[in-house]
């Protein structure tokens, strides 16, 4: 399950990115450009709630004894 919601993630950004880009054109009509920047604020939006999701569950799986325990992350790489 992890994984789908981490491509559902990717998945959003992609489109957000194809999203600017379409912002970015220049030669897009100004209702293409409206359409997009509504698209774009869906997409950020829903981004936002997966990652509040994600967060969540997080704080869910550090709890110990119904108290959150507070631990620093890191991402595999010690220097």
């Amino acid at each position: 399950m992890a994984k789908t919601k981490k491509l559902d993630i990717e998945a959003t950004v992609a489109q957000l990115e194809a999203t600017i880009r379409t912002l970015e054109d220049e030669q897009s009509s100004l209702e293409d450009s409206f359409n997009a920047f509504e698209l774009g604020i869906k997409l950020i939006r829903q981004a936002q709630q997966t990652l509040i999701e994600a967060e969540q569950k997080v704080k869910l799986l550090l709890e110990d004894n119904g108290e959150p325990k507070v631990e620093p992350f890191t991402d595999g790489n010690i220097e």
